[in-house]
């Protein structure tokens, strides 16, 4: 006779779900760590409501309609404000895949399809730069300074990749010894592990390159991250930090005249843009940014939607004839 399973409060589930996510799914430390996050503020939710012990058949769509409530009325980021709806979506995310996770071992719950995100407008899903403003950013960094010519080199990086900033980061020097080819038309390659470990190709521009190299002969050390921390005297700790990056962007964008915030992944938005306005289409772009599925890419249709538009008002009958 087969044992039944003795059912544990969901809460209890959590840390298991995590090093499922870590040993069988391979995800990256940052979504492990995010996942954390976003777990912890549901089993705090489950303390508020005083049912830390809610058991995984117990949980109900009027639970998880409450949680969302919980998500967009109660709970306060560090600035005091609340979670934006692209946000609460990362929490709710999360849940489903505690949930599918507890599936998966035949442990009675509710299917994560009850689960419904909040709807978000348009234009909270993307912003991107105009390339005039790229080149006005680009002018910003002291050239004079290893940490001008070090932020000079990131941002030529982004633009010329569409990296990730946790990609981008994580890259050591070891990894660009072939740029001593001093080639200055060639287009380079490099293949780093992005999201989800997925290996995929980058492609440095010549410019970029060149930028690359003149940071790098500027450097007096044998330090392994490609992009150090100045003011680091720690050589095991020196790697430039996501967060260091992230000011420097939005400093640059500042004293460049940008109106608009702008962040590492406003570059990488840039970046597939770009691509797209000058006739990549979608599938490559995909390939390009490290996308597993075109959906993710399909925000972008806000370029393709107006080169068709384009398309049709150029060649259309109904808008030539008129013009004859």
């Amino acid at each position: 006779m087969k044992n039944k399973k003795i059912e544990q409060p969901i809460a209890d589930y959590i840390l298991p779900f995590l090093d499922y996510c870590e040993v069988e799914k391979g995800l990256s430390n940052n979504t492990q760590k995010n996942y954390a996050q976003y777990l912890k503020l549901f089993s705090k939710w489950l303390q508020v409501i005083n049912n830390e012990k809610m058991l995984p058949s117990e949980l109900t769509t009027d639970d998880i309609w409450n949680y969302r409530l919980y998500l967009a009325r109660t709970y306060k980021t560090q600035s005091g404000g609340n979670l934006g709806k692209k946000s609460q979506n990362y929490y709710l995310i999360a849940l489903r895949a505690l949930l599918d996770f507890l599936a998966d071992r035949d442990i009675e719950t509710l299917s994560s399809s009850k689960i419904k995100l909040a709807k978000q407008k348009s234009d909270e899903t993307i912003s991107f730069l105009e390339f005039r403003d790229i080149e006005e950013m680009l002018k910003i960094p002291d050239l004079k300074t290893p940490g001008g010519l070090r932020d000079r080199a990131i941002m030529e990086l982004f633009f010329s990749s569409g990296m990730r900033i946790s990609e981008l980061v994580s890259l050591n020097v070891d990894q660009l010894s072939f740029l001593k080819d001093k080639d200055s038309k060639r287009t380079f390659e490099l293949s780093i592990v992005g999201k989800g470990k997925y290996v995929r190709t980058i492609f440095i521009s010549p410019r970029a390159a060149e930028w690359l190299r003149v940071y790098l002969a500027s450097r007096r050390d044998v330090d392994k991250p490609l992009f150090i921390n100045y003011q680091s005297r720690n050589a095991d700790t020196n790697r430039l930090s996501p967060r260091s990056i992230q000011k420097m962007i939005a400093h640059c964008a500042i004293l460049a005249g940008i109106s608009k915030k702008v962040t590492p992944h406003t570059l990488r938005h840039t970046y597939a843009t770009d691509l797209l306005t000058h006739g990549a289409d979608l599938r490559s772009v995909q390939e390009l940014l490290g996308h597993k599925n075109v959906a993710t890419t399909q925000i972008y249709t806000h370029v393709t939607n107006k080169r068709l538009r384009d398309i049709h008002e150029k060649f259309h009958a109904g808008n030539t004839s008129h013009k004859k």
